[in-house]
């Protein structure tokens, strides 16, 4: 079943050659269409600064003192019953 989303229609002002890259593609079936190669390569790309995005936010924790007492609070908590469950897993 083919998921339905919603369209907008736009226009792309795209460098020749990679109009002549991606027709190779669509003339060999790898892909059914410039467009289809467009959304694909638009999502990966999307889901790489997304990701880039998390990282940053992540690597601001690593200066926010209230962040690290909480983590360290948290690790504190666990460490018996983490201690615990590798003692287990080392006998089993």
């Amino acid at each position: 079943m083919l998921e339905k989303f919603e369209t907008v229609r736009t226009t792309l002002t795209l460098p020749a050659d990679l109009i002549k890259r991606s027709q190779h593609f669509v003339d060999e079936g790898f892909i059914p269409s410039r467009n289809a190669l467009i959304i694909a390569a638009l999502e990966q790309y999307l889901i790489e600064l997304e990701r880039q995005e998390i990282d940053r936010q992540f690597e601001a924790l690593a200066d926010d003192e209230a962040y690290q007492t909480m983590n360290e609070q948290l690790a504190e908590s666990f460490a018996e019953s983490d201690w615990d469950t590798l003692v287990e897993n080392e006998v089993e």
